[in-house]
């Protein structure tokens, strides 16, 4: 069902579809690896090279009875992602990109707040957890700022798997970030 993110504004939020896969593959890679990710913050590019999804990584969560891929579109055009699982008492909140040149602007505060909203309101969820390369320190201070704390829970990086980037560090890890939601 398409949404408005509030009367005035001009981004309409949507479940995506098959036909999206190329056009989100493409936003999360420019959000996250190579040159073009630089015009924005959230950039991996220092840490990680290669890619960051695939046309089939995108795709199983479009088709995963248990998740939605979260579009977001200003003016018919894709700005911004999300992936929403539903994982019990809590959802999972990955997959997160916005254009880089929309970075800074608020857009992805609107995209977060509405991934929570529908988390709550879809699955009844208490909780919203993600992981961040715990390196990423600026990230996770915006994070912080929307109300995730850190857990100090580490994950292993899937080190020798180049469907996530091939890293340019050896000290990479995924931190889990929780944030209730009430």
């Amino acid at each position: 069902m398409d949404r408005p993110a509030s009367p005035d504004s001009e981004l309409t939020f949507r479940d995506a579809a098959d036909t999206d896969v190329d056009a989100l593959v493409a936003l999360i890679e420019s959000a996250y690896r190579g040159d073009s990710s630089r015009a924005g913050w959230t950039t991996e590019a220092d840490i990680l090279e290669g890619q960051r999804t695939d046309p089939e990584g995108v795709l199983q969560v479009i088709k995963s009875s248990e998740s939605r891929l979260l579009v977001v579109e200003r003016n018919g055009r894709i700005v911004a992602c999300c992936q929403l699982e539903h994982r019990g008492a809590h959802a999972y909140f990955g997959m997160f990109a916005v254009s880089p040149v929309l970075q800074g602007a608020g857009l992805g505060k609107a995209v977060i707040a509405e991934a929570e909203r529908r988390s709550r309101e879809t699955w009844g969820v208490t909780e919203m957890h993600m992981t961040v390369i715990s390196v990423r320190d600026d990230l996770i201070a915006w994070y912080e700022r929307r109300g995730y704390r850190r857990t100090g829970q580490m994950s292993p990086f899937p080190y020798g798997d180049e469907r996530f980037g091939i890293p340019q560090r050896p000290d990479l890890q995924f931190e889990l970030l929780v944030k209730p939601l009430v």
